[in-house]
């Protein structure tokens, strides 16, 4: 992993993608539970769909916000659950663009964009 910290700016269209132009990443769909979970971390923040900040490291970091906890492989990708709302949601290889593997643990924070 090049940066300790990674920074994404998902948007809803259709269902929750991304763009990350360093890794040749574009319209990147969040599939299979993660969609729901983004709607949950996002609940508060006004007009998420139209772009907000998602920080993500396998590390606690200050004011993260959520863990995901690695659950099973599957397809190339890893299942990843929270404890509040209980749910899980897959990852797909794309994972693997920020992780040299999967980490046993994510922790993530969503904002507004600024």
């Amino acid at each position: 992993m090049a940066n300790q910290l990674c920074v994404i700016s998902p948007y809803y269209d259709i269902t929750w993608v991304f763009d990350d132009e360093s890794t040749g990443l574009v319209r990147e769909p969040f599939v299979s539970g993660m969609p729901e979970m983004l709607d949950h971390f996002t609940r508060d923040i006004p007009d998420a769909r139209e772009g907000f900040r998602l920080t993500f490291s396998a590390d606690p970091f200050p004011g993260h916000q959520e863990v995901l906890h690695r659950v099973r492989e599957e397809t190339g990708g890893w299942w990843y659950r929270t404890e509040v709302p209980e749910a899980e949601g897959w990852l797909c290889p794309a994972l693997f663009r920020y992780f040299d593997e999967a980490p046993e643990l994510i922790y993530i924070m969503a904002e507004a964009r600024a």
